[in-house]
């Protein structure tokens, strides 16, 4: 949970910035005003292209030599590519090189995180009695939410702390720098963690996979397609906030004081964080597919009002706009690593995982900031971006219902690939 934590800081304080300086500092040499902004949130997109990629490597290297060695490189990508992310020189001093630069290090985090996700998901649950793994697995879920409020928070002192200039010029490169001390408490963490016990029994037993994703791709099409399409309805609806879509136009738009916007978050982030644990450890005892409806039903249904509600302007309206999204991705998002580690079998559980998690936020979420920036500014309305996610809660919604349920079955490297018995 920690070292997912300091990882999802490191990558969403990019997310933040995106949407408070980048447009200015970093692109507004090839364009200006709304379009800036729009290829600043595209920065933030363009690493979820390198995720499958990180994923099927990492998945690749997880499978065969074990999921701990992958915790360790991913998190050092994160935080070396964050660091640097805080020592690039802006447009005005170095041209067209600053925003090249600066995508290139988003590349590295996200081939960071194409693997990261499934390193911690499987260690979390791989540990974990079979009854329990919906409350083990919501821990690294939670290390996104916890990571955003890190993040939101770093940030929010920063900017009660200086003046705007000084916010612009020096004050917003603080939390990227920062992330060096983060960067060697979760390596000290994370090398004294022991390797899941089921990798241990497919070291000792030699069962594992020579090529996990090529039979990723010819045994478990069906378990990879569900867990993509399950991810992109609920990375879309997350990444309104994650991706800082709704910090910037609370506060581009609405005119909404930042300091303000960025403790609301914050705060709505330890709910975020409580209900996530609530959700895996009620999916334990409903079933990770129930849990799973009852999330992207909240979604489907409370997008519409989110979206009133932040147009008002009103502070305590955004706060409860917020908070009604967090219960529809907390039961949405906190039974995932459970899910999808007893969705395949362990040869291939890193690879499958991984991918799943990779390719669904890539569909859904990677450019989710951009679409519904580009919606908003060409209808001047935000109803279509409610619009936007209540679609993909119901597509997820749709998928996820076919999913054959496992909930508390045996997932150890002993256990048939395939359980004769589901749960409905």
């Amino acid at each position: 949970m920690i070292g997912t934590t300091i990882e999802w800081y490191d990558f969403f304080i990019y997310a933040n910035a995106a949407a408070l300086v980048f447009a200015p500092l970093y692109f507004s040499h090839a364009t200006s005003g709304a379009m800036a902004q729009i290829v600043a949130f595209m920065s933030v997109g363009i690493s979820f292209f390198f995720r499958p990629l990180g994923a099927a490597i990492a998945g690749h290297l997880g499978d065969r030599i074990g999921r701990k060695r992958l915790l360790v490189v991913t998190l050092t990508m994160m935080g070396t590519a964050t660091v640097l992310m805080g020592l690039t020189p802006t447009a005005a001093q170095i041209g067209v090189l600053a925003p090249l630069l600066l995508v290139l290090l988003r590349i590295v985090q996200g081939l960071s995180t194409g693997g990261e996700w499934g390193a911690a998901a499987l260690m979390a649950v791989e540990h974990a009695p079979d009854h329990r793994r919906g409350y083990f697995g919501s821990f690294p879920q939670i290390g996104a939410a916890a990571g955003m409020l890190l993040a939101t928070g770093a940030l929010a002192i920063v900017s009660a702390t200086t003046t705007a200039e000084q916010f612009m010029a020096w004050g917003w490169r603080l939390p990227f720098l920062g992330s060096i001390v983060l960067l060697v408490v979760g390596l000290y963490i994370r090398r004294r963690v022991g390797e899941s016990p089921v990798f241990e029994e497919l070291e000792q037993t030699s069962k594992r996979a020579s090529a996990p994703i090529a039979q990723v791709l010819k045994r478990h099409k069906t378990e990879l397609f569900q867990a993509t399409w399950a991810y992109a309805g609920v990375n879309a609806a997350a990444y309104m906030v994650l991706g800082g879509y709704v910090l910037s136009y609370s506060t581009n738009s609405l005119g909404l004081d930042r300091t303000g916007v960025l403790t609301i978050i914050a705060v709505v982030n330890v709910l975020w964080i409580a209900l996530t644990i609530w959700a895996g450890a009620l999916s334990d005892r409903i079933g990770r597919v129930n849990t799973y409806k009852i999330g992207f039903i909240s979604l489907a249904v409370w997008v519409f009002p989110m979206f009133l509600l932040i147009d008002t302007g009103s502070y305590l309206a955004l706060v409860v706009a917020l908070a009604g999204l967090a219960v529809g991705l907390s039961f949405s998002y906190g039974q995932q690593s459970a899910m999808y580690a007893e969705m395949f079998p362990a040869q291939v559980r890193f690879t499958g995982a991984s991918l799943g998690y990779a390719l669904g936020s890539i569909i859904g979420g990677g450019f989710a900031p951009t679409i519904a920036s580009a919606l908003q500014t060409s209808t001047g309305s935000t109803m279509p971006v409610a619009a936007y996610l209540a679609l993909w809660a119901l597509i997820a919604l749709a998928v996820v219902w076919k999913v054959k349920d496992r909930t508390g079955q045996d997932i150890s490297a002993a256990a048939a690939a395939t359980p004769t018995t589901t749960r409905g």
